[in-house]
């Protein structure tokens, strides 16, 4: 019974999240200044018959409130909306998501390789030249802008060194993944290191670490299944959180590297003033991110006994 409440007072939450956020994005979105219905005309102005016509098309002439019950409508029944072209937005993105999904999943694993081998060997090399390395690298990554790391990465190893393509995905998986997906992937990696860091010297501290010591068990031991159990526990509970950011963080990069996927998509929507596929793209994240926090909770769960208990 406890558990019930607890799930339902969880999935309460969440639907009241994506409740207000999606009225936001698509009051917001419908407010940008500028006519898009007068904007397909191009140089040529449309009729005012031809405009009201549009309007009452795309519903574009009723209250915000009505437009977006009707939106949320569609969404039970997968309907993500049309853009004026009369294409629909789910389809766009389900041609599109591959690109996204293998972009977020392979700069994930930067995150996870590099983010936590830096911070467990910062960790047991502390106060040292290689410690004050990591730490002061991971600083100054992390202030860096992602389009100015963008830019200078693509400038320097694809266009000067050619190591890497310089956009696109013709060069296919990984090779044409890799620099945008460290790109992305430097942000995380930094936190990812930097906690991993500080759990790993509060376990080494641990009285269960000493006792484990005083037995006589071999330094990999200790480290590698006492101290590592124990304090990558908020290390994979971000890292499942980020999953959801690295998801809907990819706008950018995927326009500096022409990447076809949803962020690139969402970028065309916002330049071309498409309300639906800003709203449906914008509400297709959302729900990523909604879904991934309920797996984080599951997954910290079933890590921490003090959680379930």
């Amino acid at each position: 019974m406890r558990t019930a409440l607890v799930v339902g007072r969880r999935l309460g939450g969440l639907l009241i999240v994506f409740l207000g956020v999606t009225f936001l994005i698509y009051a917001m979105t419908f407010a940008l200044p500028g006519d898009p219905i007068k904007a397909l005309g191009g140089d040529r102005p449309l009729s005012d018959a031809v405009v009201h016509a549009l309007r009452a098309e795309y519903h574009l002439d009723e209250p915000l409130w009505q437009q977006y019950l009707r939106y949320l409508g569609g969404l039970l029944h997968g309907d993500f909306g049309t853009d004026f072209d009369g294409e629909s937005v789910g389809s766009e993105m389900a041609a599109r998501w591959p690109v996204t999904i293998a972009l977020a999943l392979t700069a994930w694993l930067f995150e996870i390789v590099l983010g936590i081998g830096l911070g467990v060997v910062s960790a047991l090399r502390r106060g040292t030249v290689l410690d004050r390395t990591v730490l002061i690298g991971t600083i100054v990554i992390g202030a860096v802008p992602v389009f100015v790391l963008g830019v200078g990465a693509q400038l320097v190893f694809s266009v000067r060194l050619r190591w890497f393509p310089v956009a696109g995905v013709t060069a296919g998986w990984p090779f044409a993944y890799v620099l945008p997906a460290l790109v992305i992937a430097v942000f995380g990696l930094a936190a990812v290191s930097r906690l991993t860091r500080t759990s790993v010297l509060d376990t080494l501290d641990a009285d269960f670490v000493r006792t484990a010591r005083a037995k006589g068990l071999t330094p990999g031991r200790v480290v590698g299944v006492h101290v590592m159990r124990n304090s990558l526990i908020p290390t994979v509970t971000y890292l499942a959180t980020d999953l959801g950011y690295l998801m809907g963080g990819t706008v950018i990069v995927e326009g500096i590297f022409n990447l076809p996927g949803v962020g690139n998509l969402l970028f065309q929507g916002i330049r071309s003033h498409e309300g639906a596929t800003v709203v449906g793209i914008s509400t297709a994240l959302i729900l990523v991110f909604l879904v991934t926090s309920v797996l984080v909770d599951l997954l910290h769960a079933a890590l921490d006994p003090r959680v379930r208990r």
